[in-house]
């Protein structure tokens, strides 16, 4: 995995909790280049309306380590 720089940044993959600013939410899914979205908590899914903005708090394993998984 890369460290996030001004040039370089983590692509989300599936169980990464990601931010885009306003929302806080669990990547479920990534279906022909589309980012799967659903709440923390919640039940309901929604694409990425821009994957470009989302940036990873956690990823997978570290939701693991937490024991959120």
């Amino acid at each position: 995995m890369t460290e996030t720089t001004e040039t370089t940044r983590i692509v989300p993959r599936v169980g990464d909790e990601v931010t885009d600013g306003r929302i806080r939410a669990i990547v479920t899914d990534i279906r022909g280049s589309v980012i799967w979205l659903r709440a923390r908590y919640g039940c309901s899914e929604w694409p990425a309306e821009d994957p470009k903005r989302l940036k990873v708090a956690r990823t997978r394993e570290q939701r693991i380590e937490a024991d959120e998984v």
